[in-house]
């Protein structure tokens, strides 16, 4: 999930997640793009009471309504992160322990986080990332699966797409960028940033709104470094 991109937008960060904290003045259509994490959002809504919830991974761009006056404070998990229904509990039962309930939570690395590190690097394929790991294509498979995660598939191509939508801030020519992310071509390039974020790699180059929610720091560019093909 994608964070709002404003004025407003408050963000601190661990290896672990990112904080963030928002509050619209009025009712809004937040616009939230595939992204390879899951957030934890704290949510308060005029009259309502405070709940907690666990965004799911995207596949494709959505639009999220917020009420006038929604206050919502998140953290966004790193990549392939898996939180369980006791921390969620734990958290809601009391929100001031969150940052430290979802640290503890995370402290331990999983053994999938570097096979999809790995996923993300340019020219990566499944098959010599799981050599790479000892694992054949299958075993790989029914790992990202007990973890309830989409397949490794997914993690290799959202980060090719969001690799090259990180680039369309520069000025780089869009068939160079299609060629250095391992496209095919230029028209692939543009069928899957369109799968992906809903729009081809012009539209998204002429849109800064666009551009700053595809350089959050998510899939790819976690530690918040700028995407590169290096």
């Amino acid at each position: 999930m994608h964070r709002p991109a404003d004025k407003d937008l408050v963000m601190s960060g661990t290896d672990r997640f990112e904080k963030w904290h928002h509050r619209n003045d009025r009712a809004e259509n937040a616009l939230i793009f595939p992204d390879g994490c899951r957030d934890v959002l704290v949510v308060h809504e005029p009259g309502k009471r405070e709940k907690v919830l666990l965004t799911d991974l995207d596949f494709q761009p959505r639009v999220s309504e917020l009420a006038e006056g929604t206050e919502i404070t998140g953290f966004r998990l790193r990549p392939g992160a898996v939180v369980t229904d006791e921390v969620l509990l734990a958290v809601a039962r009391d929100c001031a322990q969150v940052e430290e309930l979802l640290g503890n939570a995370l402290d331990e690395v999983n053994d999938l986080d570097d096979v999809i590190v790995a996923l993300t690097l340019p020219m990566a394929t499944v098959e010599q990332v799981s050599k790479q790991a000892g694992v054949s294509l299958r075993t790989l498979q029914r790992r990202f699966r007990e973890y309830g995660l989409p397949s490794p598939e997914y993690w290799r191509l959202l980060a090719r797409a969001r690799r090259a939508a990180g680039l369309l801030a520069s000025e780089r020519p869009l068939v160079e960028i299609a060629s250095a992310c391992g496209f095919s071509d230029q028209a692939h390039m543009t069928r899957d940033l369109r799968r992906w974020f809903g729009g081809s790699p012009a539209q998204i180059r002429r849109d800064p709104y666009c551009l700053s929610l595809l350089t959050q720091p998510a899939l790819g560019n976690w530690t918040g470094e700028q995407i590169s093909t290096r």
